[in-house]
């Protein structure tokens, strides 16, 4: 019995994990850095780039989707929405809103399981 919950979790999208996955991409980019606008493409190139190469150490049976957003914060408001067509018992999403003095990044992770 024990072998069939470990093989459900070796096929199964954790969001603790994911959530780890994020935050570690996020802090390894930007870390103590303040909003540079010149550098933001970069920085949102290496986070999504971070997590999927990690997410594709997981072996997992999946396809991934990783979006990220950058935004200095200066008072203006940002208003987001996901929404998916999936089967709620294999596909899960993940989003992790991270932010420091000068700046809010936002990712979001969808698995598809294949």
């Amino acid at each position: 019995m024990d072998s069939d919950f470990a093989a459900g979790e070796d096929t199964a999208f954790v969001n603790d994990e994911i959530s780890s996955i994020i935050k570690e991409a996020i802090e390894a980019t930007i870390g103590g850095n303040t909003y540079q606008h010149n550098k933001v493409n970069q920085w949102t190139s290496n986070v999504v780039e971070q997590c999927l190469n990690q997410l594709t150490k997981l072996s997992k049976p999946f396809k991934y989707i990783v979006n990220c957003v950058i935004m200095q914060k200066n008072g203006a408001g940002l208003h987001m929405a996901n929404s998916c067509y999936w089967d709620n018992a294999t596909d899960g999403s993940c989003t992790v809103r991270w932010e420091n003095k000068t700046m809010y990044c936002i990712v979001s992770i969808f698995g598809l399981a294949i």
